[in-house]
């Protein structure tokens, strides 16, 4: 239990590493925020957060600055959040296009989400983990490409024109189609994709020229199963100094691009701490916190918004933005909402 003269030191060091990467001393809190104790309390003070684990002191300076669970404490008990009513109004614009589908209006609150965080913003749109793949058509265009129509168990479709790398005829088309509905309709959209590598034997045994349908229709899937991750904002991270050190930044682009890794984040529940809103969740990975926020639209699928950046972000601004981004969603496209 921290007593209030510690809750105001942290709180201090918290906000005061956020705003200038800066290890924080005694003569900070005293001069800046005009501390009504010594220097030796503060002192005092800050070595005991330290053994408390929640302040780190460094190498290079007397200063300390918040350790994980510093920020964690700051964001579950001690930060007030902070509504950008720019942000607001920016959405509220994409918003009242009611002709938008929920696809392009995530993506484009992404792209106003780390705008207006100068982050790292990712959107995983609903994964439709409880939806199944019904039909497929392919409809030839010429012997060279052809385009593919998916319908899901919730009535969704999507159409994805595919190129082949050599000729194919009509027939070959109707027959892999007729295969691949036999054997893909009423898998879950998240199997599909291991499904097509064990019907491809089956492919090679009755379509002649099965090689080019079938890598062109698989990458069509693909797209289509990648199609609702987005993320924005990756040059942002080129101007904040925890990431100048190049290998670091490019780990951390690879794992950008990786739309795995994000589900499985999101769906931790192992040492992920809820902070203000009831379904924000903030998890570690080195010097990098990651927030997230989940949404429910239409039929019960849920997505979820990110922001990505260095441990000392803006807590306060950031969760709030979000959690309004999230009820905005879910307002316009949630239960009894607009459905696409």
């Amino acid at each position: 239990m921290l007593t209030p003269r510690k809750i105001e030191i942290l709180k201090a060091i918290v906000e005061e590493f956020i705003a200038t990467a800066e290890p924080v001393g005694s003569k900070t809190l005293l001069e800046k925020y005009n501390m009504p104790y010594s220097s030796a309390t503060i002192r005092n003070e800050m070595q005991e957060l330290e053994e408390m684990e929640l302040l780190e002191k460094t190498h290079t300076s007397s200063g300390r600055i918040p350790s994980t669970q510093g920020y964690r404490y700051y964001v579950e008990h001690l930060m007030v959040q902070r509504k950008d009513d720019r942000l607001e109004l920016a959405l509220r614009e994409v918003f009242s296009d009611r002709e938008m589908r929920v696809e392009e209006v995530i993506k484009r609150s992404c792209d106003i989400l780390s705008q207006m965080t100068q982050l790292t913003a990712v959107v995983l749109g609903p994964e439709g983990s409880d939806q199944t793949l019904e039909h497929i058509n392919l409809f030839p265009i010429d012997e060279h490409s052809a385009v593919a129509v998916f319908i899901t168990s919730h009535g969704h479709t999507e159409n994805r024109l595919f190129k082949f790398s050599e000729e194919v005829s009509v027939e070959e088309l109707q027959k892999c189609c007729g295969i691949l509905n036999e054997r893909l309709s009423g898998t879950p959209l998240l199997r599909v994709i291991e499904k097509l590598r064990l019907i491809e034997p089956i492919l090679a045994q009755q379509v002649k020229r099965y090689e080019s349908v079938f890598q062109a229709f698989f990458n069509a899937f693909l797209k289509f199963a990648n199609d609702n991750f987005y993320f924005s904002g990756t040059n942002n991270m080129l101007n904040l100094p925890e990431f100048a050190d190049i290998t670091k930044l490019r780990q951390l682009m690879g794992m950008l691009e990786n739309s795995a890794l994000w589900r499985n984040l999101g769906k931790n529940q192992g040492d992920l701490n809820l902070i203000r809103s009831e379904h924000s969740k903030l998890v570690w990975m080195d010097d990098v916190a990651v927030i997230t926020n989940t949404f429910t639209i239409n039929e019960g699928e849920s997505g979820q918004l990110m922001v990505v950046g260095p441990s000392r972000m803006e807590y306060d601004r950031v969760v709030a933005l979000m959690d309004f981004m999230s009820e905005a969603i879910e307002k316009i496209y949630g239960k009894g909402g607009r459905h696409d």
